[in-house]
């Protein structure tokens, strides 16, 4: 599953995770911040919708850290 953090104003750190593609779009579980509590709804995103979001920046897919030990 990839996610990606969605533009907002100010310091929130809110992000969009897919669930599951389908033929025509995916299904996905939106986490936002909401002062100290997270506010998490699962919704259903056209594939057309999605492609615009990542085109005009307000979607940026979060790339897995990996750890190093030293």
């Amino acid at each position: 599953m990839k996610s990606y953090t969605l533009k907002s104003i100010g310091k929130n750190t809110d992000y969009m995770t897919i669930v599951r593609e389908m033929e025509d779009g995916f299904v996905v579980k939106i986490v936002r911040d909401m002062d100290g509590y997270e506010d998490v709804k699962t919704d259903y995103i056209s594939k057309e919708l999605f492609d615009s979001c990542l085109r005009t920046g307000y979607l940026t897919e979060i790339k897995e850290k990996v750890a190093v030990n030293a």
